[in-house]
């Protein structure tokens, strides 16, 4: 049951537009008015960063929006101090509403002598009073084992079933989810079965940390449609070498459904200058001017999916129905999924 009148949104700096759009989707979908808390983040001169809310917050059911994307420990410091100030003024629950979830990545020990930072990252945000996470498509799933807290992890599958259906429907037949490394292939699998198709892999094998000494295709994809399947994208250069294995290797086409968009250094370049056709990514992390320029980048929303998932969360029904694209297709209903394939 609700244990108050309505959710109440806060948003840091690092996706506002995003925070607009999921409190305007909760506000449409709800009839309840739902609008992001007047408030303050900034730095001071030294960089410190400071955090006011203008209005009451006491005994509210809070959700603070903020992934820890680029500068990561910037937005991760404001999202410590949200809740910090949150907590100070009572509110009731806070749910730190982390699209990305930055540190993922650093998930287990590579080497001696290294970090486990996503652990970290994870003690912090219990110890500033946060309640509960709710992200998307983690780098590692057993990061939520890192928590005392309860974690709620979406996924972009049932989006890009969605997104891939609306544009390929009168060419199914023809495409393969591809995985491009082995670690990936559960991810992958869940996109195939979902609309219906096959399933192949790109083998990787480095001869060095950074260098990819080759790269093999498992499976056939002699005059398929091939859509890569991951959950990050950096600097593209994997994902652009494994478009390149699957031309040779007969594919008719290659498109790359990315969950998050990183995409720092040299990746826009290289995927505009890459056989690919396109790369469709979701609004997790505030696209830049170069990535919303790109002819060849694709953004889908993501605000249907986290606004539902807030207003489940503070409903206290189940957050696991949004997995099902039947669930989804209602409140992607209207969606402009931009460009035809």
């Amino acid at each position: 049951m609700p244990i108050t009148p309505k959710p109440m949104l806060i948003s840091g700096n690092a996706n506002r537009p995003l925070a607009q759009e999921i409190a305007r989707y909760a506000a449409m979908n709800s009839g309840m008015d739902i609008r992001l808390l007047d408030s303050r983040v900034e730095k001071f001169n030294d960089k410190e960063i400071f955090v006011e809310v203008y209005e009451n917050v006491r005994g509210e059911d809070m959700f603070i929006i903020q992934p820890t994307s680029n500068p990561a420990n910037d937005n991760l410091m404001e999202l410590l101090i949200i809740a910090d100030a949150l907590r100070r003024s009572s509110a009731a629950r806070i749910t730190a509403v982390m699209p990305y979830f930055g540190y993922a990545r650093q998930d287990r020990r590579t080497k001696a002598r290294t970090p486990i930072s996503a652990k970290l990252v994870a003690n912090l945000i219990v110890e500033a009073g946060i309640h509960r996470v709710l992200t998307m498509d983690l780098h590692a799933t057993q990061i939520q084992g890192f928590f005392d807290i309860p974690v709620d992890n979406l996924y972009a599958s049932p989006v890009f079933a969605l997104d891939i259906m609306h544009h390929f429907g009168e060419r199914m037949d023809k495409v393969t989810i591809i995985s491009p490394d082995v670690g990936g292939v559960a991810r992958a699998r869940d996109l195939a079965q979902r609309i219906g198709s096959g399933l192949s892999i790109v083998d990787k094998r480095r001869s060095k940390p950074g260098e990819i000494a080759e790269m093999k295709v498992i499976g056939d994809v002699e005059g398929k449609i091939c859509i890569i399947v991951d959950d990050i994208c950096d600097t593209a250069g994997t994902l652009c070498k494994a478009a390149e294995v699957l031309i040779e290797h007969g594919a008719a086409e290659v498109h790359s459904y990315i969950t998050h968009g990183v995409l720092s250094g040299p990746a826009v370049e290289r995927i505009e200058n890459s056989v690919m056709k396109h790369l469709v990514i979701t609004d997790s992390i505030e696209a830049t001017q170069p990535v919303k320029d790109a002819r060849k980048i694709r953004i889908v929303p993501s605000a249907p999916l986290f606004s539902q998932a807030i207003l489940n969360t503070w409903e206290g029904t189940s957050v696991s129905s949004l997995f099902d694209v039947n669930t989804l297709k209602p409140l992607y209903k209207g969606s402009k999924w931009g460009q035809k394939i």
